[in-house]
């Protein structure tokens, strides 16, 4: 069974949002650190921003200001609130644990982002 599956994802014109979410399939979801990454065509995946337990979060420079990270321990949902999307954001979105990810990963999401 899937640890993570990931959805939400699409094509955007620059300057657009998307929403994407994550069911996380794992016992005690509201104890750990979450993390959405990406990869993007020829390279290497990258830390998009983390969430803790207790709702602080952490984004990576090249989205702060535009990427917010939220959940919902109810729901065992990891979401990604996107704005003012770029084209250099385009790439396969996924999550996974925040500080040490699972070698689990999930089918992930795009996001193309183009005019």
């Amino acid at each position: 069974q899937q640890q993570f599956v990931e959805s939400g994802g699409g094509l955007v014109q620059p300057g657009g949002s998307l929403t994407l979410s994550c069911e996380v399939r794992v016992s005690a979801f509201s104890l750990w650190e979450m993390g959405w990454y990406r990869q993007a065509p020829g390279k290497e995946r990258e830390l998009v921003g983390r969430i803790g337990n207790r709702g602080n979060t952490y984004s990576s420079g090249s989205v702060e200001g535009r990427f917010t990270i939220s959940r919902d321990n109810a729901k065992n949902m990891l979401y990604l609130q996107m704005n003012n999307l770029k084209p250099e954001d385009t790439a396969v979105y996924y999550c996974n644990f925040g500080s040490a990810p699972s070698s689990s990963w999930g089918p992930g999401t795009q996001v193309i982002v183009s005019s």
